[in-house]
């Protein structure tokens, strides 16, 4: 597995390089944005670990020209701390974040674990979850509403699938950060916002959702009883 880091911190870019490194993981550094982006392009990482706060074009920037050229799993790193910041980076595409001063180990944990759910299985089992015109080829990670293919992160096709094979029962937010992200711990404002993005791209309302239900109190279901 090859890993793009960009961040303009030689410090912390040195460290998260070594620990991804004793995790077995390929390390390409990049100091800004530019750079990222032109490296992305010649070594096809399998994720990028960017950086929210970059001099001249910022992480939210590169991110969004990332996702227009393919769908490269982001975790972002940002030093803010006001949720607003973190939202930003998810809703622009990122399939997770780590807030600084962050733990290495837990960094090379939410690497591993999109890394994982992106790898190709050694054997692929064919199957397709549907509700009326919306269509989920999982084997084939393909996602298409009305016959027009709808461009999903990692996360978003995951949440997706496992709400779809689930209908009708309600899950709290930890509930999918374990079962989905396969995290015991985090911040659970990551499913609200992916949720979101979700209903934004799958419901032809997303202000009046129907397809992943609000359950008040508890969390988000999927909602057709057909599923």
């Amino acid at each position: 597995m090859r890993v793009l880091v960009v961040d303009d911190d030689p410090t912390v870019s040195d460290v998260v390089r070594r620990y991804l490194e004793r995790a077995g993981i390929e390390v390409t550094l990049a100091p800004d944005g530019s750079t990222g982006l032109a490296a992305a392009k010649r070594i096809r990482p399998d994720l990028v670990v960017l950086d929210l706060m970059l001099p001249g074009m910022d992480g939210i920037e590169v991110a969004r020209r990332l996702r227009r050229d393919g769908d490269v799993p982001i975790v972002m790193l940002t030093a803010l701390g006001e949720e607003s910041d973190r939202i930003l980076g998810l809703t622009t595409g990122a399939d997770d974040y780590v807030t600084k001063p962050f733990s290495p180990r837990e960094l090379v944990l939410r690497v591993q674990s999109v890394l994982r759910r992106t790898a190709s299985p050694v054997e692929v089992v064919a199957e397709t979850l549907s509700h009326d015109t919306l269509v989920v080829d999982v084997a084939g990670r393909e996602v298409r509403l009305d016959g027009r293919e709808l461009p999903l992160t990692v996360r978003e096709f995951d949440l997706l699938v496992f709400l779809m094979r689930n209908p009708g029962r309600a899950y709290r937010r930890s509930e999918l950060l374990e079962h989905v992200w396969g995290w015991t711990f985090g911040d659970q404002s990551t499913v609200t916002v992916h949720v979101r993005r979700l209903r934004e791209k799958i419901e032809y309302d997303p202000a009046e959702p129907v397809l992943i239900q609000t359950v008040w109190g508890v969390g988000y279901r999927w909602g057709p009883a057909n599923g």
